[in-house]
């Protein structure tokens, strides 16, 4: 210890810097890490992203990141070439789309490449991380279930979306596990505009159900104004869960129940993974967990002050 603080004393002195250029001519290995993303606004890419960005640093290890677009079939592979020309040890690709996730499993990589995608199963050349959003959704829906709501309907997400995809089969699954009957389902888009659209239609036509298990958070922010402007109240008149606990939420009118993402957790566990594969030992792939966040959007069935 005390050579280490002298060491490291020294190095503070004089203001040195690691030489990764040297490093990798002596070890073989670049400490860099390649981040592949589709720069997609939403709140899940975007929080994965930074949260990878910053825990590699922490891991002692640099990151490149490149961003593609549509079409995938083109720009991942050229995107994945260009990652490995400039020497990384491995790839994270974020692939929230499926046919991103297509690209990338028919791509020929030579270094390690692992995929969060919600839901998606490794390959013999890509292998895959994630949280258990399937999970979330399913503590999102049994919630509402255990309040006493039997009727709950879900606004999802572009059914082209991992997340979408696998926070619909938790709502559905946790409903059938309950002896009730998956209600009322409609696909758009993410944003509080469609939600926000929805809404209103739902309001003009007399079908607010029970309770609403939105897709993501500013999908729940979207129906609470549309209702808002219409004289339906929540919770007292429809129950909301969320998904995300996106900055703000809990300042929301009401404070909105959702399901917390863990960053952070998702981020160390898929640099743990990658490290594996690049170090050639075997790691725990067990998904993170979210977090259910009881707020004041859902209440019991039995304070409800209107009829489905």
């Amino acid at each position: 210890p005390a050579t280490r603080d002298r060491v490291l004393g020294v190095i503070k002195e004089i203001g040195y810097r690691r030489n990764r250029t040297a490093t990798a001519l002596v070890t073989s290995r670049s400490t860099v890490i390649g981040i592949l993303t589709d720069g997609s606004p939403r709140f899940g890419p975007v929080g994965t992203l930074m949260a990878l960005e910053s825990l590699a640093r922490q891991n002692g290890y640099a990151s490149t990141v490149v961003t593609v677009d549509e079409p995938y079939a083109e720009t991942v592979p050229k995107a994945l070439d260009t990652l490995d020309d400039v020497g990384v040890d491995g790839i994270i690709v974020i692939a929230p789309r499926l046919a991103m996730a297509a690209a990338v499993w028919n791509a020929d990589v030579r270094v390690p490449v692992e995929m969060i995608a919600a839901g998606a199963s490794s390959t013999p050349n890509v292998f895959t991380y994630s949280e258990n959003q399937e999970l979330g959704a399913r503590m999102a829906t049994q919630h509402l279930i255990d309040l006493g709501h039997t009727y709950i309907a879900h606004l999802v997400g572009s059914m082209g979306w991992f997340d979408g995809r696998v926070r619909k089969r938790g709502w559905e699954a946790a409903m059938r596990d309950a002896g009730l009957e998956p209600g009322l389902c409609v696909e758009g888009d993410w944003s509080p505009k469609f939600a926000y659209e929805t809404g209103l239609r739902l309001v003009a036509e007399g079908r607010v159900p029970q309770a609403i298990f939105a897709v993501s958070d500013h999908t729940a922010l979207g129906l609470i104004r549309a209702f808002a402007e219409n004289g339906v109240r929540v919770p007292e008149d429809v129950s909301i869960v969320g998904f995300d606990d996106v900055e703000g939420s809990d300042y929301f009118l009401p404070p909105l129940t959702t399901v917390r993402q863990d960053f952070p957790a998702l981020a160390q566990a898929s640099i743990d993974v990658l490290l594996g594969a690049i170090e050639g030992r075997e790691v725990d792939r067990t998904p993170s967990v979210p977090t259910l966040v009881v707020r004041e959007s859902a209440i019991p069935a039995r304070l409800r002050q209107t009829s489905p």
